[in-house]
């Protein structure tokens, strides 16, 4: 063990200093343990000395060479302090103070971090969002709250409607493009126009199956808002059910959960939000009794009778189920046997049947 107050001095020759073995480390990043002092030997100064001269062809003066080294040594030793004039108690004191500058430093350091970024105009965002592809408009609304603000404008739900019309589409009457410049639902009427003229969205329609296998867990609590028939062909007869979501959530509640702008309502406005049309079509002519205002509670589709056809049966009562009741108990029964076709259709399919005047 060293004793109390000896220094451990450097080894170090003045023949040793040359342009590839000296470097601003040696200086900046040299451990105190080393060098207790923090101070340069006269050797050490008057190598380096005679090196820069050596490699840069002037004549330096003594004076500003060491005025040079003075100022670093001396910032450096004022950093450092020496060693060998603190006691055990002063030690134990600025480790401590070393550690909260640390947890400090940290702390300051995580907060910076968190607030980084920059903040930009809605002009900035509404210029990136004519490059939105139609399938991208919910991830860039995530981006920021100016982001989101940008989809809820009609000059950006108007825009993707003309980047993607096509004059040899046949799109209903509503979705025209001298209809789409009403504010009323616009971005509703700018979604389905999509599913037309949009190739993507054009394909997915075509891959969904006629009816999902979720479709009977989908509809239950389901309101069922309006009932029609519909006579397709002379052995065809069409019944449609159109059903409201009652579950207290939306399809698309990453919009609903945020409070839209008043200037933007109207954009928004949507009467066939969450709902969906139920079309069986059957063989024949089918009486059922009046569903309307009532909520389903069961729908199951087995095999008919003739085993070459479909017999689907619908349960619907007054009030959603309660927890523990059964699905099949009181309500009233609607029976379509034989079926030849079950389909559900979204409010923003291509053949949704929209009875709303938007």
């Amino acid at each position: 063990m060293p004793k109390k107050g000896s220094r451990k001095r450097l080894k170090f020759k003045a023949g040793d200093v040359c342009s590839e073995s000296v470097t601003v480390a040696d200086y900046a990043n040299a451990d105190p343990a080393v060098v207790k002092s923090g101070r340069v030997k006269k050797a050490v100064v008057n190598a380096i000395e005679k090196e820069v001269k050596l490699l840069c062809g002037l004549e330096a003066s003594q004076g500003a060479v060491e005025e040079v080294l003075s100022s670093v040594v001396g910032s450096r030793a004022d950093t450092l302090g020496s060693s060998d004039d603190l006691d055990p108690e002063e030690e134990e004191g600025e480790s401590e103070a070393k550690v909260g500058r640390k947890k400090k430093n940290k702390r300051r350091k995580e907060n910076s971090e968190s607030s980084d970024g920059g903040d930009y105009p809605v002009d900035i965002w509404l210029m990136l969002s004519s490059y939105i592809r139609p399938e991208d408009v919910c991830r860039f609304a995530l981006i920021c709250r100016k982001a989101w603000i940008v989809t809820c404008t009609a000059v950006f739900w108007t825009r993707l409607y003309r980047r993607h019309y096509r004059i040899d589409v046949e799109l209903p009457f509503r979705l025209q493009p001298d209809s789409i410049d009403r504010m009323r639902c616009l971005r509703a009427c700018v979604i389905r126009s999509l599913f037309h003229l949009y190739e993507p969205f054009n394909l997915r329609v075509s891959k969904i199956p006629a009816l999902p296998e979720s479709t009977p867990t989908t509809l239950l609590n389901s309101k069922c808002l309006l009932f029609w028939v519909k006579k397709v062909s002379e052995a065809l007869w069409e019944f449609n059910f159109k059903f409201k979501n009652q579950q207290g959530h939306s399809k698309n509640g990453c919009a609903k959960s945020l409070c839209l702008p008043k200037q933007y309502e109207d954009v928004h406005m949507n009467p066939e939000s969450d709902c969906s049309v139920l079309q069986i079509t059957t063989l024949n002519y089918i009486l059922i009794p009046v569903v309307m205002g009532m909520t389903l509670t069961l729908f199951t589709i087995n095999v008919s009778t003739d085993m070459r056809h479909h017999r689907v049966r619908l349960v619907l009562q007054d009030a959603p189920l309660q927890r523990g009741k059964r699905r099949d108990q009181g309500g009233t029964q609607v029976v379509l046997d034989p079926v030849h076709s079950v389909r559900l259709m979204d409010w923003w399919h291509p053949q949704y049947p929209s009875l709303h005047r938007t």
